[in-house]
């Protein structure tokens, strides 16, 4: 059995049966490998099985630590994608960790052809709607966030579950003064300005259509992509009631 078919079969039972698994053993080779996984591990548990043939998933998130950084996404399970309020007290999560973001909608279908020509600011045009995010980080990993770093890709870079607040007309904004304002339970209260690991949200377009684009897929007007965490990762436990605010943009909450 090959590396990636046995990463599969692990990740897969370790969602079936809500454990965690050793990401020890032989490591993935490259990123490519854990993409595989990462489509493999949908197949089997049929996330993606209702899409009409060539069409990209619905929602992704997108993002890395700097614009140097090779960026990462990956596509995600609709069954854990809520809008705001959500409730999320019956999800079975092995870790709490909290990203406040800013998730973008396309406007246009997007092939294979045209992402390879689009630059930021042509891929800035084709976003139509723009909303505040939480993602909620898990992993099936037992080593969890000190797992390698391509066990971590293949897991959905540790996917657990995404809140989308209303939608807003997407407009040009100084996002280095964008504030961005997250309470966890009974946390202090946590403010941002500005801390967005690429500058602007919309730097992720380009790399993500390129990569959701391959294979011949067509990604979809209304297609959302959550961006990158503007809050560092802090964690929740069981219980908190989660906000993320961005004022001009809107606010996501999330019980846990």
């Amino acid at each position: 059995m090959s590396i990636i078919d046995d990463t599969v079969n692990r990740l897969v039972a370790a969602r079936r049966h809500g454990q965690t698994t050793p990401a020890g053993g032989a490591a993935l080779p490259d990123a490519d490998a854990a993409y595989a996984v990462q489509a493999g591990v949908g197949r089997a548990l049929g996330w993606f099985a209702g899409l009409p043939a060539g069409t990209a998933p619905h929602h992704w998130k997108s993002g890395g630590p700097s614009r140097q950084a090779t960026l990462t996404h990956a596509a995600l399970p609709p069954h854990g994608v809520w809008a705001s309020p959500a409730d999320a007290r019956k999800w079975p999560f092995h870790l709490r960790g909290i990203e406040a973001e800013v998730a973008l909608r396309l406007s246009q279908d997007v092939d294979a052809e045209r992402a390879a020509s689009l630059d930021v600011t042509a891929a800035t045009r084709l976003v139509d709607g723009m909303c505040v995010s939480i993602e909620l980080v898990d992993s099936r990993w037992a080593e969890a966030l000190d797992a390698p770093a391509l066990a971590k890709l293949a897991d959905l870079q540790s996917h657990g579950a995404l809140v989308l607040s209303t939608w807003t007309t997407f407009a040009p904004r100084d996002w280095a003064a964008q504030r961005c304002i997250v309470n966890i339970g009974k946390q202090p209260t946590m403010e941002f300005v500005g801390t967005h690991s690429l500058g602007d949200p919309a730097f992720v377009l380009p790399a993500w259509l390129r990569h959701a684009t391959q294979g011949g897929a067509v990604v979809r007007a209304g297609t959302v992509v959550t961006t990158g965490t503007w809050c560092g990762l802090p964690l929740a436990q069981a219980g908190d009631r989660v906000t993320a605010e961005f004022p001009g943009i809107g606010r996501a909450e999330v019980q846990l």
